[in-house]
């Protein structure tokens, strides 16, 4: 059975409540603030880990609490941290939500640490061998996402790219993921761009899934059990990458994953108990 490694994101989400939100120059009071575990490259890690995979994350985090604390729930729920850097004097990546009454959101993310995510990292990756899986999102600098699918590949390793957000990658790079992982919005841009990657998984929310074209049906969730979908695309590809480092065929491993998306809705949060 392969590894999975992990590649990305890791923020701390602050999150209030407001009636509604405030116009330009306008000051709303908010009603609580949480701190909630974040970012899909620890999101998707976690998820990896809860569906059974040996599981490592590599990014950044800053020395203050947050990144401490973040970097303790992380190895609590069974994924390595060595290869996640703390940072001295730089932040812990942030998101900043604000969510209205309406249920509409504003969210202001502060990179920190994340951006901080350079060529020394690859350095972790050397590590992967034929049967491990690669997971790569978006929300570090690109140039390092490029290198590091170069590498994986080059280790014989699979690579599962979550094109999210969506950002421009080189077309030999876009080729190398199997598969890239695209909501529908982001899939567009993929056809617009003219990339083509080696296998094209596309995500349909609840109307389930495709890949390279094949079909299969979202796991029903009935609608008064649908607490938060935020997490449900980050448990996907977290469990798709454990499957696939399991050895799991494509039908097997599309079930898993969609099964994980549906449980994802279930609960607050991206994570399951997301409080740092």
């Amino acid at each position: 059975m392969g590894r999975v490694v992990v590649l990305g994101s890791l923020n701390v989400d602050l999150v209030t409540r407001v009636e509604r939100h405030p116009a330009p120059g306008e000051t709303v009071l908010g009603d609580g603030l949480v701190r909630l575990a974040g970012g899909k490259g620890a999101n998707q890690a976690v998820a990896a880990a809860a569906a059974g995979a040996r599981t490592a994350m590599v990014g950044a985090v800053g020395d203050d609490a947050g990144g401490v604390a973040y970097r303790s729930r992380l190895r609590a729920r069974g994924v390595d941290v060595s290869d996640v850097v703390v940072r001295p004097g730089v932040p812990t990546g942030t998101a900043i939500v604000t969510v209205a009454d309406d249920g509409e959101n504003t969210i202001v993310v502060v990179p920190g640490a994340n951006g901080t995510v350079g060529p020394e990292a690859l350095v972790a990756l050397e590590r992967l061998g034929p049967g491990d899986v690669l997971l790569v999102q978006l929300e570090v600098p690109l140039g390092v996402v490029a290198r590091g699918i170069r590498l994986a590949v080059g280790r014989g390793a699979r690579v599962l790219l979550n094109a999210a957000p969506y950002a421009g990658l080189p077309g030999d790079v876009v080729a190398l993921a199997d598969p890239l992982v695209a909501n529908e919005h982001e899939a567009t841009l993929l056809a617009e761009s003219g990339s083509v990657p080696g296998s094209l998984l596309v995500t349909f929310g609840a109307r389930g899934a495709s890949w390279d074209g094949v079909v299969e049906p979202a796991v029903v969730v009935p609608p008064e059990e649908v607490v938060d979908t935020t997490g449900a695309g980050d448990a996907f590809c977290g469990a798709l990458a454990a499957a696939l480092a399991r050895g799991e065929d494509r039908p097997a491993a599309l079930w898993a994953a969609l099964q994980a998306g549906a449980d994802a809705v279930r609960h607050d949060g991206a994570q399951p108990d997301p409080t740092l």
